[in-house]
């Protein structure tokens, strides 16, 4: 089944210029993935064509309204004939990660929210919303960025996006740790070779390296990721293994 994405934005030109290239865009041209796009403008109810007001209380910036904004969402649901899950990416949502892909790469029909100025007026959230989601402990200028995160993201686990589904099972956080170091012609750079057992020929051997080397890595750079997740006795003894090699042990 064909996976939908409809993307609500003040800005689609921002959306559409990406999904013309890359993995996203041959996903398109596959028919793999369907993008619509929304331009939250022609739901304005303004004759100034405005989407947004002043917020109340006082302070800097404007909040998107809640009728231009509830009649979009009604909109993209009409034309899907699929159940829709409606997110909205702010930076108050849950941290949107690997785990986050695979939790949310089976439904059908994703509609995406991408806010500007302030946000948007909290009703919606609580009663249009159905999950919320943030890319970082950061703030950008609008969610047309997270939108094309999350997309691109779903997108490349799907089979017949990426060149060999073997890929997306080797990226990085696909099985909760960094990906192995990767390595390619010439076999020296600067009197440095590539590890001889990437050339060995030996599959069994190369792929006890690239586990052993995919944790290591974990533990040095991100060992938040390995905090929380159960190693196995052979996953232990590896990443020891590589510590001594390293001279981290």
């Amino acid at each position: 089944m064909i996976k939908q994405f409809t993307v609500i934005t003040l800005f689609p030109e921002f959306i559409s210029d990406y999904m013309k290239i890359g993995v996203v865009g041959s996903a398109v041209d596959k028919g793999i993935i369907k993008l619509n796009l929304i331009d939250l403008r022609e739901f304005s109810t303004d004759r100034n064509g405005r989407v947004d007001d002043s917020s109340y209380g006082g302070g800097p910036g404007m909040v998107f309204s809640v009728e231009p904004v509830r009649a979009a969402i009604k909109k993209a649901k009409t034309d899907s004939n699929m159940h829709s899950h409606v997110m909205y990416m702010s930076p108050q949502g849950g941290r949107f990660d690997q785990s986050a892909v695979k939790d949310l790469r089976d439904l059908d029909h994703i509609i995406i929210l991408a806010g500007r100025y302030e946000g948007i007026d909290q009703r919606l959230i609580d009663q249009d919303v159905d999950s919320e989601w943030s890319i970082g402990d950061y703030v950008l200028s609008g969610g047309e960025l997270p939108s094309l995160v999350v997309i691109d993201a779903i997108a490349r686990t799907m089979p017949g996006v990426l060149g060999s589904d073997e890929s997306a099972k080797n990226d990085s956080f696909a099985d909760g740790l960094l990906d192995f170091s990767h390595y390619t012609r010439p076999a020296v750079i600067d009197d440095e070779r590539v590890p001889e057992i990437l050339i060995s020929g030996n599959h069994g051997a190369i792929a006890r390296w690239r586990r052993k080397n995919a944790l290591g890595r974990t533990y040095v750079g991100r060992p938040d990721l390995l905090s929380d997740k159960f190693l196995s006795y052979d996953d232990r003894e590896l990443l020891k293994e590589y510590l001594q090699e390293n001279g981290l042990l």
